[in-house]
């Protein structure tokens, strides 16, 4: 072969070596270009649920005199396979698997430039999947969100007891108190309760008996764990339903000696990565249009529920959730039914 040759081969060897070798970008660095270099955007958020919702609400009411962007679009897309739920599967492994190709699902259809996990089980199982790690978009999951806000209030009340209120997954998990402990905070101080099927029956009604029921039990359950405290008592809602049931949770604190306790929601905060300063009012007004996508049928039982708060704060979202489409092919996943014990 000539040197010539060998030369131009060695060259592009050593190009494509270097283009390999490349650090990829952070996921702010990804985020800072959506939002310095999009005008027109399509916001992806998703949940295994319905609470993620309250997210997708808040977005769309505070999108429009930001001026961040000249167009966006907010997808919903509730990423819930099966009744049986994320936390009715078999193993770890399993909810990976099945959000994995829900991911590549969305991605195809929606071309997302972001994706807001508003949901604490899959922002934990997000990290987890083969997807995560040449994600085309960047994701940002509630988990950090709600860390960050656990982490303050630790800071503005010095000595105070935390009740971590989550799933099954999410609290066994225990990504939240980790992270704090990696933080300094004490792990003695940070209580994990887990809210099996209160999602659900937040889904079915907010004050019903059978949600008001649920709550009461688990903070009796979580104020028996934490026994007697010395210092401030404050619990954080760690699924994206919970907030729905606010009064609720206020009203079996306050039956069990704890009246005026503080209740922290990350939810509202999720969002707040789309509102940076150094981006607001670039455009007169931001226009906003909204859908809700779902696999499976959101009933009518569900949408009255969860209509009338999300109305009280976004109109559009409301409306888009009243109007849902419901779509059997948004994703193909395959997965294997517990036994029943």
């Amino acid at each position: 072969m000539k040197r010539s040759a060998v030369s131009i081969l060695t060259l592009i060897a050593a190009l494509a070596a270097f283009s390999c070798s490349k650090p990829a970008k952070s996921r702010e660095a990804l985020i800072d270009d959506v939002l310095s270099k999009k005008q027109d955007v399509t916001i992806l958020v998703t949940d295994s649920g319905l609470g993620g919702l309250s997210v997708a609400a808040d977005i769309a009411a505070r999108l429009p005199a930001s001026g961040v962007f000249r167009r966006a679009r907010i997808v919903f897309y509730n990423a819930n396979f099966d009744k049986i739920g994320y936390n009715g599967l078999a193993s770890e492994a399993e909810k990976d698997r099945i959000f994995d190709v829900i991911l590549r699902a969305m991605e195809k259809r929606y071309r997302p430039d972001i994706l807001l996990i508003a949901c604490n089980t899959l922002s934990v199982v997000y990290d987890r999947t083969a997807f995560s790690r040449k994600a085309p978009f960047p994701a940002v999951g509630i988990v950090d969100t709600g860390v960050d806000l656990i982490a303050s209030q630790f800071e503005k009340s010095p000595g105070a007891t935390a009740i971590l209120f989550g799933t099954k997954t999410t609290i066994e998990n225990e990504a939240h108190k980790k992270a704090l402990v990696a933080r300094g905070f004490p792990a003695e101080r940070i209580v994990g309760q887990a809210c099996h099927k209160l999602a659900g029956a937040i889904e079915r009604g907010i004050a019903t008996e059978e949600t008001v029921g649920y709550i009461r039990r688990f903070v009796d359950e979580a104020l028996a764990k934490t026994g007697p405290v010395a210092g401030p008592l404050f619990a954080s809602f760690n699924c994206t339903h919970y907030g729905y049931a606010r009064q609720q949770f206020a009203e079996a604190f306050a039956a069990a000696g704890h009246p005026g306790i503080e209740l922290l929601d990350p939810n509202p905060l999720l969002g707040d990565v789309l509102f940076q300063p150094a981006y607001l009012h670039r455009h007169p007004r931001t226009e906003v249009a909204v859908e809700v996508v779902s696999k499976l049928e959101i009933t009518e039982q569900e949408r009255g529920a969860i209509g009338p708060l999300l109305e009280a704060v976004s109109p559009d979202v409301a409306a888009a959730f009243r109007n849902y489409t419901r779509d059997l092919k948004l994703f193909e996943v395959s997965f294997e039914r517990p036994k029943k014990k």
